[in-house]
């Protein structure tokens, strides 16, 4: 098969080949060696962790050279000094990482085009792509947007981890760590302050409590900044930042063989959010006075701004994106001398509380929108792992989780609402004046499982990597919606056309399936440094439910058929590379991959009777290819470098009951046959590379380190809506960032950071609005913004 490349697509491969190949230095110090805690003082002392990364991938520590998985590290340091604050950050550093966020509910994460279906949330479908933190599962999405806080490091797994990550992991999941309490005192503070009058502060304090059988750590990270869109109605800055976090750990030593971990942690968001601003008109099939333009004339409206960059906002009803979340765990870890047995307790619970204006006009079409959701979820693992074996390293698991979603929603449609809705209908503005559509349902979630993986050394050469993991899991859903106001009127005809806005409708459903799940994987060395692999894996995403309104079957009452989606399943085949050279100063890693993937949970539009609805259900097949390249490089007189580049290919393989998209929407709506179109939130070409010089130097009577480094990052086009909508389809975008500093000998270090450098225009996420009038909004990307951070260790 023969692939053609766009003028356009192929420059940016070749630039990217060239600073690859002639920079002489791409890489941030701490990411070529992240070495946890505990390994420090025995890998200064074995030449051998040179130049190594270590990870706990397959949940025991060992260098991501020899794991037999595509992943990506970020150190803490290298979060610090590109800016990184959180997961949606984050995409800048690893590319086949995508998280679309008009809003910390609807936040969507995938990996390699997967892990997300995109469009509104629901509460009864599962991510795939999971997020662990400290060993434990974190089920909200909305955990991306929270600042990171106190990290060691960020492992970026690709392809399903359905093993020992098998929490719906089917897409990958990032491994997040922390840095653990320590024996030995030692203090970090950090103070930011930059354009849009950003601030953020970030304080951490460890030490003994007992020597050597108790140590703590605390931890706090808080930042603010103004909104970067200015809404001339309210006269208000908004898509705001205003959030503050804690995290605390107790770590109890009473014995050489026992370790006790007690962690806690709370974050909080309170900020003047979530807005989008006009970015196009699309034109539909719809007659031309049920479109946009002749709409809004018929109402004197016009919006505040055609161009997305003059970020002018005039949405008239407040906003809010409020969100919680916190939690607790235990991790006790004792060794048997050939064993040690882990046990993970955790709680966690996010509480959601939005405002929306989802018309994003200043019109009184939808007068309030609001879904708050409160999640608690419990959870239990235990782990018993061989310790050091020559032949056979082995880990064999149980693990149990439950987990209750409630959401109780309001949507209030205003004066405007029956004209922009019900275009063409002669409808009076009071039929949908203050008619209110309340929305109520609670779904519980409980997953059982066991697990095994062992690694089998058969030779010095070649290692076998099997893993099982069996899982069941039963989810019961009821939702409930009600709906009053309007005017009163005996008209069956408006009333019909009220009713095809909204109408009451209540279920229950329940869904319990069982799925093996697990991989095989071989690792041959050629010689110490070039390792070949190969991974076959099978992921498995639980069944859901509709936590949303479903569309009617011909007697009017809900279509229970589509209240339950059937689980997902993942097949991939890995092949790579892992390669180090020149004395380990290069690594570079190849992987590639084929990924199919039956019955993709998806949104999609149903064409039975009655009115239609949006809602989940299963995807045929799913087809994804794709080939990445990773390289970094130790410090080649005083430079270092990165480069990462990501080709993938994904469509869908089967889709005959997809949504449409707006420019084939006529008077009614139908599905549409999506097959062969192309996957929605992922980019065919998307690359990051960067380079730093470190040199000694002094500043009059300080000595230290000065550095400056360059960090770029680009994605070609793609589509952010899942009906591929050639008005939803976001342009190519490069960003570059610049920093340099002063880092002093005894522990002081001030920098500055510029951040899209170029000022480069782009849209982070794009929004169809409800109606199909047309309008499509979207959130414009940040602008450029000049930071300086003062540092201080002890």
């Amino acid at each position: 098969m023969t692939t053609r490349l766009s003028g356009q697509t192929r420059r940016r491969a070749a630039l990217l080949g060239v600073l690859l190949s002639t920079t002489a230095g791409v890489a941030l110090a701490d990411e070529v060696a992240v070495t946890p805690p505990e390994q420090v003082a025995s890998a200064a002392s074995d030449s051998t962790s040179v130049g190594q990364v270590f990870v706990t991938a397959r949940r025991r520590e060992e260098s991501a050279q020899s794991v037999p998985i595509a992943l990506s590290v970020t150190s803490a340091e290298t979060l610090t000094q590109t800016g990184v604050n959180n997961i949606v950050s984050l995409t800048q550093l690893v590319p086949t990482l995508q998280v679309l966020s008009p809003n910390a509910r609807n936040t969507a994460l995938t990996i390699r085009g997967l892990g997300a279906s995109y469009g509104l949330a629901n509460d009864g479908l599962e991510q795939g792509v999971g997020i662990y933190v400290d060993q434990v599962y974190v089920s909200r999405p909305g955990a991306a947007t929270l600042d990171f806080v106190d990290i060691q490091q960020v492992e970026v797994l690709r392809g399903p981890q359905g093993t020992l990550f098998g929490k719906n992991t089917t897409a990958g999941a990032l491994n997040i760590t922390t840095r653990d309490a320590t024996n030995t005192f030692e203090a970090d503070a950090e103070a930011t302050v930059g354009s849009l009058n950003f601030r953020q502060v970030k304080a951490t304090a460890a030490g003994p409590i007992v020597a050597d059988k108790v140590a703590a750590r605390l931890s706090v990270v808080g930042t603010w900044r103004d909104g970067d869109l200015y809404n001339p109605i309210s006269k208000l800055h908004q898509n705001a930042r205003d959030s503050v976090g804690v995290r605390g750990q107790l770590k109890f030593t009473p014995t050489d063989k026992l370790t006790i971990k007690l962690a806690g942690d709370y974050s909080a968001q309170h900020p003047e959010c979530c807005t989008q601003v006009y970015v196009t008109v699309g034109t539909t099939l719809k007659p031309a006075a049920q479109q946009y333009a002749a709409l809004a004339a018929g109402r004197n409206y016009k919006v505040a701004s055609t161009n997305p960059y003059d970020r002018l906002s005039d949405v008239d009803d407040d906003i809010q994106a409020d969100q919680f979340a916190g939690g607790g765990s235990v991790i006790v870890d004792y060794d048997f001398g050939d064993v040690t047995l882990t046990s993970v307790t955790a709680h966690r619970n996010w509480d959601w509380e939005p405002r929306n204006d989802r018309d994003y006009t200043a019109l009184d079409v939808t007068r309030r929108s609001a879904n708050p959701s409160h999640q608690k979820q419990d959870s239990q693992e235990f782990r018993l792992s061989s310790n050091g074996a020559k032949k056979v390293d082995w880990t064999v698991g149980l693990y149990w989780f439950d987990q209750n979603v409630t959401t109780h929603g309001v949507t209030e449609y205003g004066n405007d609402a029956s004209y922009w809705l019900l275009p063409g209908t002669n409808s009076p503005d009071s039929l949908l004046a203050g008619y209110t559509v309340f929305n109520d349902s609670s779904i519980d979630t409980t997953s059982y499982a066991a697990f095994g993986q062992l690694t089998w050394k058969v030779n010095d050469r070649l290692s076998l990597t099997p893993g099982l993991r069996y899982t069941k899991e039963k989810k019961d859903g009821v939702y409930a919606q009600r709906v009053a106001g309007g005017s009163n009127t005996t008209d069956t005809t408006l009333i019909n056309r009220r009713l095809g806005i909204a109408r009451a409708q209540n279920f229950a459903a329940e869904t319990s399936d069982g799925s093996l799940s697990g991989q095989i994987a071989a690792v041959y060395a050629v010689n110490e440094n070039f390792n070949v692999y190969g991974t076959y894996s099978r992921g498995f995403k639980s069944g859901g439910i509709n936590m949303t309104a479903l569309p009617l079957n011909s007697a009017g009452q809900p279509s229970l058929a589509a209240a339950v989606i059937r689980p997902e399943k993942v097949s991939t085949i890995d092949l790579g590379v892992k390669t180090q050279w020149f004395d380990r100063l290069l690594t570079a890693n190849l992987a590639v991959f084929a990924t199919d993937v039956d019955n993709f949970q998806a949104n999609v539009v149903d064409s039975g009777p009655g009115a239609l609805r949006g809602y989940l259900a299963n995807v045929e097949k799913v087809e994804v290819r794709g080939v990445e390249l990773d390289t970094t490089t130790r410090s080649i007189g005083g430079f270092k470098f990165y480069g990462n580049l990501a080709y993938t290919d994904g469509k869908y393989a089967s889709f005959r009951n997809g949504p449409c998209p707006l420019e084939r929407i006529g008077t009614s709506t139908a599905a549409c046959d999506l097959s062969g179109k192309a996957l929605p939130g992922l980019s065919k070409w998307a690359g990051s590379l960067g380079s730093e010089y470190r040199r000694k130097t002094s500043l009059g009577r300080l000595s230290g380190e000065a550095y400056a480094g360059v960090d770029a990052s680009f994605r070609s086009a793609y589509f952010a809506d899942s009906s591929d909508s050639i008005y939803t389809r976001i342009k190519a975008y490069e960003i570059v960032n610049l920093r340099a500093g002063f880092q002093l000998d005894k522990g002081w270090e001030a920098f500055v950071s510029v951040r899209n450098a170029l000022d480069s225009e782009y849209i982070q996420n794009i929004t169809v609005v409800s109606g199909n009038s047309g309008l499509v909004v979207g959130t414009p990307g940040d602008a450029r913004a000049v930071a300086f951070t003062l540092r201080a260790s002890y």
